[in-house]
């Protein structure tokens, strides 16, 4: 490696039975670079990610960082990398730094100078105790306490959050917790896998700006673009058509100027390609049967025909986008759903998620539940669907009203079935089936994957595709657009705009909650029922931040 480099790609193969998935690839990558990894679903961003953290071995090549430099990950799915669900999120938070085990060695190595040792033996305790020491300056153990906090005020982790078991808190909150101890562990190189997709506005906001001024390396897979735009200066394109990564200058906004132009550059000098070609042919055609001088003029132009093939342009075909249709079997109620005096605690001795909810939704309305992590949006949906119990309340779901559900982790899909076999229920010709997974871009022998091998982002669509089939009326939707590229987003929005069935929806995506012309918002943990619009929900949520903040203080 070379001097100011962090890591460096060397000959780089990797697949998946026979899907390849990059190439050959070589890349050298400098050191504090912030780098956002985009491409579409399936391209293999995770699975670099994986690679790098040595979860994976690639086919071929091998990626080699500055042995000097630590690295930390933060994947998707956090509860993969939990050691144990029943610490407290404090002790899980607090494992960033090794300083209790050093410390607790440390305690242990003095006691044993207590002990009737001779010199040689003491001189070897007090190298281990110099050795530890070193180690704690390292951690900055004199003010590791006041840094934690610092960060867990940023992300307005507060106590009574401290103190809960991992197991008790959720999607968001984990999101929140992990982002805290990643901080806190203050890697040189930080692998930021989705770090967005279940923070509350006010959690992302801390992260943007701490990110911003981030001193060490940062590779970020994200389909977040203003997060993108905001924190990164560099782009690394991983081309699922060729196979290959492309590093640009710049952020993704930059990104898609610069590979845009590029495009178009390439497509105009295939078109004098080709208008060449056409006219190589056409004399080498005309005078190939020739003599004397026109015959020459045909060999010479043989030659440059040659030339001209050897080194044309290959046009690649343009990427695939999904296509989503949703369809009723039949008109629902005019109210389908009404919420009435709701409240629900996980445990008896928890405080309460919901605290005397009420609500009821028209037949066609789009309506948006908000909120900070934790504060009981899944789990509204959950009680909706009937997978929780009430503590007090009651949930009245109309006669005739049909609920298609898109859970936020998936929870619906059996992982160790294939994507086919996820469609078991189905009542369809598997002609007729595996043409519609072709719509959500699951072609030929994809359809034979199992779940659990797929990309977040891959099972987003398998998920989307079972709520494409139920025909529903009244649609329930957690978080739809984690984990999808952008272009995904902007069709599954416009899908979700036209169509004619009621929807309760929860997102932190502004972009997406703005397409699909939202008349009223849910407010967690109030109940507020408010008329949308963008600022008055950003508005009305760092109200209720402050609110809470102000009662905690007090």
């Amino acid at each position: 490696m070379k001097v100011g480099e962090a890591m460096e790609i060397r000959n780089l193969t990797m697949s998946f039975g026979t899907e390849e998935l990059f190439r050959n690839v070589n890349l050298h990558i400098n050191d504090n670079s912030h780098i956002g990894i985009v491409g579409i679903n399936g391209a293999g961003k995770t699975t670099l990610f994986k690679i790098m953290m040595e979860k994976l071995e690639p086919d071929e090549g091998k990626i080699i960082f500055d042995s000097n430099k630590r690295i930390e990950w933060l994947p998707q799915v956090i509860t993969d990398e939990v050691p144990s669900l029943y610490m407290t999120v404090l002790e899980f938070v607090s494992l960033g730094r090794p300083i209790k085990k050093l410390l607790d060695e440390q305690q242990l190595l003095y006691e044993k100078l207590t002990l009737n040792l001779n010199a040689e033996e003491q001189e070897n305790i007090f190298k281990k105790i110099d050795k530890i020491n070193t180690k704690l300056d390292y951690w900055n153990y004199y003010s590791a306490e006041s840094e934690l906090l610092k960060i867990v005020n940023g992300l307005n982790i507060n106590q009574e959050l401290l103190n809960k078991k991992l197991n008790e808190i959720s999607g968001g909150e984990k999101s929140k917790v992990a982002f805290a101890k990643l901080l806190y562990s203050n890697p040189e190189i930080m692998l930021l896998d989705e770090p967005t997709n279940h923070l509350d506005k006010e959690s992302k906001e801390y992260i943007t700006n701490y990110l911003k001024n981030y001193r060490g390396g940062i590779l970020v897979i994200s389909h977040d673009i203003d997060f993108l735009n905001k924190i990164t200066n560099q782009t690394l394109f991983l081309d699922k058509r060729t196979k290959n990564f492309k590093l640009y200058e710049g952020n993704y906004e930059r990104f898609i100027k610069l590979s845009s132009e590029q495009e178009k550059e390439l497509i105009n000098q295939a078109k004098i390609q080709n208008r060449e070609e056409q006219k190589l042919k056409a004399i080498i055609n005309k005078y190939a049967t020739s003599s004397g001088k026109k015959k020459k003029m045909a060999q010479d132009r043989e030659k440059k025909l040659e030339k001209l093939l050897k080194n044309k342009i290959e046009l690649l075909p343009n990427e695939h986008k999904a296509k989503i249709n949703l369809e009723m079997n039949r008109d629902s109620n005019t109210m389908p759903l009404k919420v009435e005096n709701l409240s629900f605690k996980y445990n008896l001795n928890s405080p309460l998620v919901l605290n005397n909810i009420s609500f009821s939704l028209n037949k066609g309305e789009k309506f948006l539940v908000v909120g900070e992590n934790g504060v009981g949006k899944s789990t509204l949906l959950k009680l909706i669907m009937g997978i929780l119990t009430p503590l007090t309340g009651k949930i009245e779901i109309g006669s005739k009203t049909d609920i298609g559900y898109y859970a936020q982790e998936h929870e619906l899909l059996d992982y160790d079935k294939t994507i086919l076999e996820n469609f078991n229920n189905v009542n369809m010709s598997e002609r007729k089936l595996r043409s519609v997974l072709g719509r959500f871009l699951f072609f030929g022998d994809d359809v034979f994957k199992k779940v659990k091998v797929l990309s977040p982002g891959e099972k987003s669509r398998v998920a989307l595709a079972k709520l494409s089939l139920q025909n529903a009326n009244f649609l329930i939707l957690d978080e739809p657009t984690n984990h999808l590229d952008p272009s995904t987003q902007e069709i599954i929005a416009e899908t979700f705009k036209t169509f004619p069935g009621t929807m309760l929806i929860v997102s932190h995506n502004p972009s997406f909650v703005d397409a699909l012309g939202i008349e009223r918002v849910l407010l967690l943990p109030s109940g507020k029922i408010l008329y949308y619009s963008r600022e008055t929900v950003e508005y009305y949520e760092k109200i209720n931040t402050l609110e809470r903040k102000n009662g905690r203080l007090r």
